[in-house]
């Protein structure tokens, strides 16, 4: 019998030999759901595998209100530009895969704390676990900012895109707006809610039905494509936001960086030496930025704000989000919080775990009991 690769590899061969139109589309997305179906069995297994021997990935313990992964090419200056941004002593050497490990460096700044994660550089094969692939990729996974280095003079990131595509790692993006729900009968049931302009809803249910699917219901509340609904079905797919730092600056030519950050335009990109630290500034402010962290000061009960040191969350947070970074036991002991700001209807207004806190708000939480 053929091994997963095989079946994989025989179902690629059958949509490279597939010339694409509106005929095959339902077909070619059925092949595609199907090699899906066998890579996710095939990453079950090899998960298996490696908690039974010795191949371990890396583990980083987080740290800090967020945060950021170095992706890029071999020397492309991952690791002086980690020494710029935190101080931390990463390996730095003129020749390929100096750093062997994963090595994090705190960023402080505008009073939050940023973990940067410097990594091997990934290379061709990275996602089938060439150079250590698989172990950086997982560790970008969990960051909340990628940050893309690249060298102005080799500014081609078309196989390090590749490689995080292939890795369930999607770049500026959001989860499509699909839901599928199963049941005991009824077949496979397609409803968009939008009109759909990319994709059949007779491809959707060949793609549900290849992955294995049997009763089902799909709700399509957006005009998706045949690789956003493998998205859906594979539901491994991690959605982070990513920065581009162009390194080398320093020794460009007049017009050098404006055509790699026009090459570059789906990325927020900021012009950095990693050498002599020009820019330095402009590219934590632009990491700060798009984490979208905000302030929130606290008010003790009966005693002026602290207006110095604010707690910083991220955008969205709610009241309950601050009790449980300040103490544990705040939300079991929570009887209410009163708040100022923008995100008040008035000031003083009380609020419960569930008011979604906005930047410098000042925020005062009453509890039960004296922790």
């Amino acid at each position: 019998m053929a091994t997963i690769q095989e079946q994989i590899q025989e179902l690629e061969n059958q949509i490279s030999n597939t010339k694409y139109n509106k005929a095959t589309e339902g077909h070619i997305g059925k092949l595609k759901a199907k090699i899906a179906k066998l890579s996710a069995e095939d990453e079950k297994r090899r998960e298996a595998s490696a908690k039974g021997g010795s191949n371990k990935g890396f583990y980083i313990k987080k740290a800090g209100n967020a945060t950021v992964a170095l992706v890029g090419f071999p020397s492309v200056g991952k690791s002086t530009l980690l020494n710029q941004l935190t101080g931390a002593k990463s390996a730095v050497a003129a020749y390929q895969f100096t750093t062997l490990d994963v090595v994090p460096g705190v960023l402080e700044y505008n009073h939050a704390k940023i973990q940067i994660l410097d990594m091997p550089g990934l290379i061709k094969d990275a996602s089938r676990g060439k150079g250590r692939g698989r172990e950086v990729i997982a560790a970008a996974r969990s960051a909340d900012i990628i940050l893309l280095v690249v060298d102005i003079f080799n500014p081609d990131l078309s196989i390090l895109k590749k490689e995080l595509y292939n890795s369930a790692i999607r770049l500026n993006q959001y989860a499509p707006d699909v839901n599928i729900t199963t049941a005991q009968q009824g077949g496979i049931l397609i409803k968009p809610t939008v009109k759909l302009t990319k994709i059949t809803v007779d491809t959707v249910h060949d793609m549900v039905e290849a992955y294995g699917y049997i009763n089902a219901t799909v709700v399509i509340r957006e005009d998706i494509d045949v690789e956003q609904m493998l998205d859906v079905l594979a539901g491994n797919r991690v959605y982070i936001k990513a920065v581009m730092a162009i390194n080398k600056v320093d020794l460009a030519k007049p017009g050098q960086l404006e055509m790699v950050q026009k090459m570059h335009s789906q990325y927020k990109s900021v012009g950095v030496s990693a050498a002599t630290g020009y820019n330095m500034d402009a590219l934590k402010q632009e990491l700060y930025d798009q984490i979208d962290m905000i302030r929130v000061y606290l008010k003790p009960q009966g005693q002026e704000a602290d207006m110095k040191e604010p707690l910083i969350v991220k955008r969205g947070n709610t009241v309950g989000d601050v009790c449980e970074l300040i103490h544990r036991d705040f939300e079991n002991n929570f009887r209410y919080a009163m708040i100022w700001g923008s995100s008040a209807k008035f000031p003083g207004q009380t609020v419960g775990l569930d008011h979604e806190v906005e930047d410098e708000d000042i925020l005062c939480i009453i509890v039960k009991r004296a922790l």
